[in-house]
């Protein structure tokens, strides 16, 4: 399943929002992926999420793979859109 929204955090993707991200990431067994711009990167590795860097209103993809892939996504669609 994917989806593609606008990172609507005032402040793009800090350190606290990353954080949240990786315990929804990792709260479901899917892999999770983040694309933006030409990088991709695991959404359940902070390090990875907060080399990208976004700053507010960008586009991103969430891509993920498994059972529970679609409320993986609504989850994470509800924390950054």
């Amino acid at each position: 399943m994917q989806k593609e929204i606008i990172l609507k955090s005032t402040v793009g993707l800090h350190a606290k929002i990353a954080s949240k991200l990786v315990q929804l990431a990792t709260k479901y067994s899917v892999d999770v992926k983040l694309y933006y711009n030409d990088q991709v990167v695991d959404a359940k590795s902070i390090l990875g999420l907060m080399s990208l860097a976004i700053p507010s209103g960008e586009n991103i993809k969430l891509v993920a793979n498994g059972e529970q892939a679609e409320i993986a996504i609504d989850e994470i669609v509800k924390l950054l859109g």
